[in-house]
């Protein structure tokens, strides 16, 4: 495992000659929404955990740099990054043609489908354009599950919120008829007390148009060293169990994807 490891961040050093130098990234800040169950939240006494904190701790452990925390509202995330307030997002950001016109990406670090969630008692069994034909749909602002819902449901209303939680308080109180996130997002909440309202009613095939290549870590466009890092990182932990330790840790199943 030491020798993978080592051999792992030579190679991804050795991609940064020419352009930054490797002491110049001994402390990586990285930005998270911290509201994001269970990939990134805050504990009752203000920890930061989830698995994509424990990812980033891990992918920078491969890099020999030191990770440094940012909890950022999603909506600051891109500029935030771009006005250099920090180096990277580790955010559940998908890898997509718009924001690529932005900031640039790692290779991916996770990949999942999109599910739908509605009230257990709602009397809803399908979630076609036709079935869901005049139904509120909620889903979080500025993220693809917010635009794929206006893509898929355009014959429904779609309410946007500025965090998952809100979506989450209305579906349980009735103000929407469905929400579309993540899966893994989706039956987290589910699984837990507060998501005892609701269910899961399926998940949906993604889009590559609109979903793009997975999700990877955002840097400034001029930063495709500390991309490419990031980027031999996830191929260190992946082969030396450390992302299976913490796939683990959170899921099921392999989170990574096909």
């Amino acid at each position: 495992m030491k020798k993978t490891l080592l051999a792992g961040v030579a190679v991804a050093m050795s991609l940064m000659a020419g352009t930054a130098g490797a002491e110049e990234w001994k402390k990586v800040r990285i930005a998270v929404e911290a509201s994001y169950p269970p990939f990134a939240y805050t504990t009752a006494d203000g920890k930061l955990v989830g698995f994509e904190i424990d990812l980033g701790n891990a992918m920078c452990d491969a890099m020999k740099i030191e990770c440094e925390w940012h909890s950022v509202d999603w909506d600051g995330l891109i500029p935030g990054l771009i006005a250099n307030k920090y180096d990277a997002i580790m955010a559940s950001m998908s890898i997509t043609p718009e924001r690529k016109e932005h900031i640039g990406f790692s290779a991916k670090y996770y990949n999942s489908p999109p599910g739908v969630a509605v009230a257990k008692d709602s009397g809803i069994t399908e979630y076609t354009a036709d079935s869901m034909e005049g139904k509120l749909i909620g889903a979080q602002s500025g993220t693809i599950h917010s635009l794929f819902a206006e893509e898929v449901f355009n014959k429904s209303d779609v309410n946007l919120y500025p965090t998952a939680d809100e979506y989450k308080l209305d579906l349980e109180s009735g103000r929407v008829d469905a929400v579309v996130d993540d899966v893994i997002v989706l039956t987290d909440w589910l699984k837990s007390e507060d998501g005892n309202c609701c269910k899961l009613l399926g998940t949906m095939t993604p889009d590559p148009k609109i979903h793009g290549e997975g999700v990877g870590v955002g840097v400034r466009k001029g930063d495709t060293d500390l991309a490419d890092i990031f980027s031999k990182s996830v191929e260190v932990i992946r082969g030396n169990g450390v992302y299976k330790e913490i796939n683990d840790k959170y899921f099921e199943f392999d989170v990574y994807g096909g």
